[in-house]
Order: C-alpha cells, then structure tokens, then sequence
C-alpha cells in the first residue's frame, strides 16, 4: 500500500504535525477539521496523509492570530483567492507588529545606552562625537509657555505620530546656538521628540549628520550657562565653529529621585 493511502491513528498524525492529538478532536468536535474515517467499533479517528496540507493550512492561519470563525469559512469555500486574501491581511497586520517590535527594539537600545554612558562618563570632559541623520518631530515654544502647555503640545504630537506612551520616544529641548553666543541662555524655542524609525515627513526637523560637541551638566539648572560658557571657550580654543541648535535631553530621569542628581545631554553641531 502506497504510504499516502495509509490510515493514521489520531496520536501518529497529531505527532507528524508537532501538535497535540486533544487540538485535533477539538478540530473534529467544532467542524473544522475531521478524521478520513471513524472506527465505529472503538470510536478511534483515523487520518490519510492527504489530509496533511489542509491541517498545515490551518495551523498556519492560526499562528498568524486568524480567528476560528474565518478559518472555518476558508475551509467551507477554499480557493487561491480567498486564501491570498487571508494572507495579505495578516501580512500586513505583522508587518505593523514587526516595525513595533523594531521601534521597541531601538527605543530599548537608546535607553540602555544612556545607562551605558551614566556608568562611564566623566562629567567634566567635552567631548567630540559623530551623530547620523534622524527626524525629530518639533514644537514651537516661547517663554511665554508654561510647563502644563508644553506638555499639552507634546502630547498631541506624540497622538499626531502614533506614539502609545513619551517612552517610546526621545525628548528634550533645543535653543538656538546664536541666542547662546549672546548669552540669551534662557531663549529655548522648541521641544523635540525623536520618534524611532520615523521616516522623512514635510514639516520635521533633521538635525545636521556629522560631528558635535557633547557635554553634561548635572544639578542645578540655574548653573547651565556656567556650562555652555565652558562649552564654547572649549570650542574656541580648538577654533571650532558652532552652528544651529543645542539639543538638550535628560538621559537618566528613570533612575533618580532628585532633581539635584538630574543630568543633561549636551549636544551641539559642529559647523563642517
């Protein structure tokens, strides 16, 4: 007898297909999936081998999350059209659920990098870092804003651009390089977010790719200028030319409890 005309008992089909035999007298007892035969002496399911590719079928809709109920009507009318329908539905629902997990996965890396820097980091030295090309999504501010207004921005942006929750993002604040040469420490005029995979859109802010000077200030806001002082008598002693924005950004507010152990990124672009 042909190997494909062979009988199976439901422990050696449920075996052949990684599954256990209790889903398949599931499959049989709701009419989704029934034995070749049934012995009507001892009751036993029996299957055929050609039975294999329909059941593989099915356990592959439903580790792609189709529901019984659409399962069962692609059974009841099979075809290459519906099947691709089906397909191309959840193709599209994993490829959403990918970028996710990739989004998660980048946000997951900025985090632990900035343990990695809170664990290695002199806070005294100025340093010189090369930074890619990425989009930040930007909200004019003024002095004007207050703190609960800005947050209100943020959040319809974070809403605009599908971010569930601030900690799939980046944030800080960005004040012009010129306002700073002229001692206007105070003159912040936007907040970002840097959302993560967020691809080129009309109306986002790319930051220049290159080089940048990188600095830290810990503590007291109210010593920042201090800071920037010495950022830019580092840069002029290496007749550095700055340009731009400073982009601001707390790098360890998930760890501490003090506003006084509170540690900003410094990052400002080095003209080419």
């Amino acid at each position: 007898m042909d190997k494909k005309d062979k009988l199976l008992t439901i422990g050696q089909f449920a075996a052949m297909h990684g599954i256990n035999k209790k889903t398949l007298m599931w499959y049989d007892e709701i009419g989704l999936f029934q034995p070749v035969s049934i012995n009507p002496e001892n009751g036993y399911r029996c299957y055929s081998y050609q039975q294999s590719s329909i059941l593989e079928t099915i356990l592959l809709l439903r580790e792609l999350d189709v529901s019984i109920r659409e399962i069962q009507g692609f059974i009841k009318n099979r075809s290459a059209e519906n099947l691709k329908r089906l397909l191309d539905e959840k193709l599209t629902a994993l490829d959403l659920q990918l970028n996710h997990l990739q989004a998660v996965r980048t946000t997951i890396c900025a985090h632990r990098q900035n343990m990695v820097t809170l664990l290695t980091m002199n806070l005294s030295e100025i340093s010189i870092i090369e930074k890619k090309e990425c989009c930040l999504v930007t909200v004019d501010i003024t002095r004007d804003v207050s703190f609960e207004q800005a947050v209100e921005l943020i959040t319809a942006e974070t809403e605009k651009y599908h971010v569930g929750r601030l900690h799939d993002a980046s944030y800080g604040s960005m004040i012009p390089v010129a306002s700073l040469e002229k001692g206007d420490f105070g003159d912040y005029s936007k907040l970002f977010i840097e959302i993560p995979l967020l691809t080129y859109k009309d109306g986002l802010h790319i930051p220049p790719s290159g080089k940048y000077l990188r600095a830290f200030h810990k503590g007291d806001w109210g010593k920042l200028p201090k800071r920037y002082e010495e950022i830019f008598s580092y840069a002029q002693e290496l007749g550095l030319a700055l340009h731009g924005f400073s982009y601001e950004m707390c790098i360890n507010e998930t760890v501490i409890d003090r506003i006084e152990d509170y540690i900003v990124q410094i990052e400002i672009p080095i003209r080419q």
